[in-house]
Parts: structure tokens; C-alpha cells; sequence
């Protein structure tokens, strides 16, 4: 079963692709990258537990639907921060104390530019745990300075929303 997490992780690759080689086409790299993944994934079935057959008609249906649904998870991320880059950029920026985004390491910028699109853009999610899943990015991808520096970013990004939204109900 694919997870949220797991389609972040695959948002975090394509942006971060997308940051370092920007494609002609996003549609055109997409493809490209959802060819491998499923590589990858018909890989992984196959070293699992169940042989292929098995693990396409055991736990198949569920797992393609899960996979389908995730993948629509991680297009939408994917899309939304690279169609709000330069904003979320510029809204980044003021909490990175003394640095620019172009500066900081590939992973850590699109890790806190998907962050902040999801605290912006999805009204679903908590931001608690929209600052959780960047911090474990960070973490995953690069290091424990990289978690604590992007919770610190997003957290002060965060609050600057609230009292945004705050000030504008009064």
C-alpha cells in the first residue's frame, strides 16, 4: 500500500529534478518519472514476499488503486509548487535569517517550498503535521540540521499565516 508519505517522498524527487535540470515540459517529465517509478515499484513486487502474479491478484487491486490515488496526491504538490514557486519563494525568504533560498542545499529548499505550499494551500491538513512530514523530508533526504532548520522555517511561516488570517477576521 502506498502512502502519503511515499508520494511526498516522490514530490520531494520531481521538484527537486525539476530544481536542477527545469524540464521543457512538466507534463513531459512527469511521464518520465511516473515510467520509473513503476519500474521501481514492479521491483519491488517482485523481490517481495508474493511472485508477481501473486502480489497483482492478492493485494493488487488495492495496491493500484493506492498507487493511482497517491500519484494524483503527489501531481497536485508537484504542480502547485512549481506554479507558485516564485511566491512561496518570496513568503520563504524573510524566515530564513540572513539566507536566500537559492542558496540553501536543492533538498532543503524544495523540501521547505512543499511544505509551505501545503501549509498555504491545503486547508485539510493540519499544520502540525504539514511541518512533521517537511521536518522527516528533511531528515530523510539529508540530516538532523536540515530537520530542525526546516521546522524552524515552517513554524515561523506558519504563525505568520495564522495571524494573517487572524487579523483579516477582525
Amino acid at each position: 500500500m502506498v502512502t502519503r508519505r511515499q508520494a511526498r517522498e516522490w514530490a520531494i524527487m520531481m521538484l527537486c529534478e525539476c530544481d536542477l535540470n527545469p524540464p521543457g515540459s512538466i507534463d513531459g517529465a512527469l511521464s518520465a518519472f511516473w515510467e520509473m517509478q513503476i519500474d521501481v515499484e514492479r521491483n519491488s513486487i517482485e523481490d517481495g514476499e508474493y511472485g508477481v502474479r501473486e502480489a497483482f491478484t492478492v493485494k493488487g487491486k488495492k495496491h493500484a488503486a493506492s498507487l493511482v490515488s497517491m500519484k494524483e496526491f503527489a501531481e497536485q504538490r508537484i504542480k502547485g509548487v512549481l506554479a507558485h514557486q516564485d511566491e512561496l519563494d518570496a513568503a520563504l525568504e524573510p524566515f530564513l535569517d540572513h539566507w536566500q533560498m537559492y542558496r540553501l542545499g536543492t533538498v532543503d529548499r524544495n523540501v521547505l517550498r512543499l511544505g509551505a505550499w501545503e501549509l498555504t494551500y491545503d486547508s485539510e491538513l493540519p499544520a502540525p503535521i504539514a511541518i512533521n512530514e517537511a521536518v522527516d523530508l528533511a531528515k530523510f533526504f539529508s540530516d538532523s540540521q536540515s530537520g530542525r532548520f526546516v521546522n524552524g522555517v515552517l513554524d515561523k511561516y506558519s504563525k505568520s499565516l495564522q495571524s494573517k488570517k487572524s487579523g483579516e477576521g477582525q
